[in-house]
C-alpha cells in the first residue's frame, strides 16, 4: 500500500493529467481495489490509530513549542533570583530545539513503522532469512536481530544530529566522534552475546511449550530482566564508563551516614565520568540485592556542595525506601504478562498477520509485530503512568526533606535545572503525557512548602 502510494505520487509528477489514457486510469482504480481488498479490519484499525496517535503527538510537540515560546522572556517567579534572563532564554531554545527535531524523528518513525508493515519491508526481510532454511528458532533469532540492526542503522541519523549537532549548538555534547562509534559496536556485539541466546529461548519456549507458552516465556524474560538488573552494575555498565570510588571524604562521610540511618547497604558509592559524552548531571540508584550501587556523574559533584548533594542522594533513596522501585518492578511484571497473554490470543489469528502486510504465520513474525505497533496503544495510558510517577517523586521528595534540609534539595534542583537548561515553562498538556517528574514551579513550591 505504501510502496503504490509512493508509486503514484512519482508518476503524477512526471505525467501530465492530458496523458492519461482511459486504460490506465481504469487500470489504477483496479490496483487500489485489489489492494484495499488485502486489508482487513484490523489494518483499518491500525492505520486509524497510528494515525490519532501521531496527531496527538505532533498537538502536544507543537503547545510545548507555543508554551515555552510565549514564556520565554520572562523567568517563573519562584527562580529569578537563581536563573538569570539569559539562562532562562538558552533553556527555552534548546527545548523548543529538541521538540521540534522530534516532530521529525516521529515523522521518520511513523514512515518506518508503515514501511515495515503495510509497506511490506517485514515480508521481505523474513523472506531472505527463510531463503536460508535454517530452521523455526535460528531463522526467527537471526531476523529479529536483523530487524533491530537494521532499524538502528535507519535511527543513526537522527541520533548523529541530536548529538554532534542539536547538543553541540548548546554546549552539552562531549562525545568524540571515536566514543560515538565504539559505543555502536559494543551496543552490536552485546545485542549478539546477550540477545541472540535469549532469543533462541524464547523462540524455543514459544514453539515447544504449548499454549500456555506465553506464560513460560514471561517467567524466563522477567528472571532475564531480574538477573541484567542485578549483572549491570558490575559487569555492563563499566564496557561504556569508568567508575571510581568517591574521594571527598567529607561526602562520603555524609552519604554513609545517611545510608546507615535508613538501612541501605551499598557495594560502594562511585563517580562517574559522565562528563565524557555529556555536560549533563545525575545521580542514581542501580542494581539489585546485594549488588547495589549509588553513582554520581562526575559533572553533578562539580556543580553542588556537599549539603545538596546529600539532599539529592536523599531524594533516590526515599524511591528505595518508599518501594517505589518494586512497585515498578511489580507494574512492569504485571503488564508484560497481561500483554504476553494477549499476544498468546492473536498469534493464532490470521488477521493479525494479514492486517499488518505479512504473510508469513510465525512465532517470530507475531512477537516482532507486537513489539512494534504495542507502544501505539499503550501511549493512550501514558498520563496515567506520568502521573503515577509524578506521586513519586513527590513522596521522595518529601523523604528528602526529612533527611536532609528541603532548601539544599531546591539548591540543587535549581543548578541540576539551570545545568541541564530544562524547561522551567513546559505546557500542562504536554506534561501531563511526558513528564515522569512535576513541572519545576511545583515541585520547588511543595518542597518550600515544607520548609517553612
Amino acid at each position: 500500500m505504501v510502496l503504490s502510494l509512493l508509486y503514484l505520487v512519482y508518476y503524477h509528477s512526471n505525467h501530465k493529467r492530458n496523458q492519461y489514457s482511459k486504460n490506465r486510469t481504469h487500470f489504477i482504480l483496479k490496483y487500489y481495489r485489489a489492494t484495499l481488498n488485502t486489508m482487513n479490519t484490523f489494518s483499518l484499525l491500525f492505520m486509524l490509530i497510528l494515525a490519532v496517535s501521531f496527531m496527538l503527538q505532533w498537538y502536544l510537540v507543537l503547545r510545548q513549542i507555543r508554551h515555552i515560546h510565549r514564556h520565554r522572556d520572562q523567568v517563573p517567579a519562584a527562580f529569578r533570583e537563581k536563573i538569570n534572563p539569559e539562562e532562562h532564554g538558552k533553556a527555552a531554545a534548546y527545548n523548543i530545539a529538541k521538540s521540534r527535531t522530534g516532530l521529525v524523528d516521529l515523522s521518520l518513525n511513523t514512515l518506518l513503522l508503515l514501511v515495515w508493515t503495510l509497506g511490506g519491508g517485514l515480508q521481505m526481510l523474513a523472506d531472505f532469512w527463510i531463503s536460508f532454511e535454517l530452521g523455526e528458532i535460528w531463522t526467527g533469532s537471526l531476523f529479529i536481530i536483523a530487524f533491530m540492526l537494521v532499524s538502528g542503522i535507519l535511527s543513526l541519523p537522527m541520533s548523529i544530529y541530536q548529538t554532534f549537532f542539536l547538543e553541540q549548538k548548546f554546549g552539552f555534547n562531549k562525545t568524540s566522534p571515536r566514543t560515538f562509534v565504539l559505543d555502536l559496536v559494543k551496543q552490536c556485539l552485546l545485542l549478539l552475546c546477550i540477545g541472540l541466546p535469549f532469543l533462541c529461548v524464547v523462540l524455543w519456549l514459544m514453539n515447544t511449550s504449548g499454549r500456555l507458552w506465553w506464560l513460560y516465556v514471561w517467567i524466563a524474560w522477567f528472571s532475564f530482566s531480574l538477573i541484567m538488573m542485578w549483572a549491570w552494575p558490575a559487569l555492563i555498565a563499566p564496557l561504556f564508563n569508568k567508575f571510581k570510588s568517591l574521594e571527598r571524604d567529607a561526602l562520603r562521610k555524609r552519604i554513609e551516614s545517611l545510608l546507615e540511618r535508613n538501612g541501605f547497604a551499598s557495594q560502594g558509592i562511585f563517580v562517574m565520568d559522565g562528563s565524557k559524552r555529556s555536560s549533563h548531571g545525575n545521580a542514581y540508584f542501580t542494581g539489585l540485592g546485594n549488588n547495589k550501587r549509588i553513582v554520581f556523574y562526575d559533572t553533578l559533584l562539580k556543580d553542588l556542595t556537599d549539603a545538596e548533594t546529600e539532599a539529592v542522594l536523599a531524594h533516590e533513596l526515599g524511591h528505595f525506601k518508599l518501594r517505589h522501585i518494586k512497585k515498578r518492578i511489580a507494574l512492569t511484571a504485571i503488564l508484560s504478562l497481561l500483554s504476553l497473554g494477549l499476544l498468546g490470543w492473536i498469534i493464532e489469528m490470521p488477521w493479525y498477520y494479514e492486517g499488518l502486510g505479512v504473510s508469513t504465520k510465525s512465532s517470530y513474525m507475531a512477537l516482532t509485530l507486537f513489539l512494534m505497533i504495542a507502544p501505539l496503544f499503550s501511549f493512550f495510558l501514558q498520563p496515567v503512568f506520568s502521573w503515577m510517577s509524578r506521586v513519586h517523586e513527590y513522596e521522595a521528595d518529601s523523604f528528602a526533606a526529612a533527611q536532609a534540609e528541603a532548601e539544599n534539595l531546591v539548591q540543587a534542583l535549581v543548578k541540576l535545572y539551570r545545568e541541564n537548561a530544562n524547561t522551567l515553562t513546559p505546557d500542562p498538556v504536554y506534561s501531563a503525557f511526558h513528564d515522569s517528574h512535576p513541572p519545576a514551579p511545583l515541585r520547588i513550591a511543595h518542597l518550600q512548602g515544607m520548609s517553612s
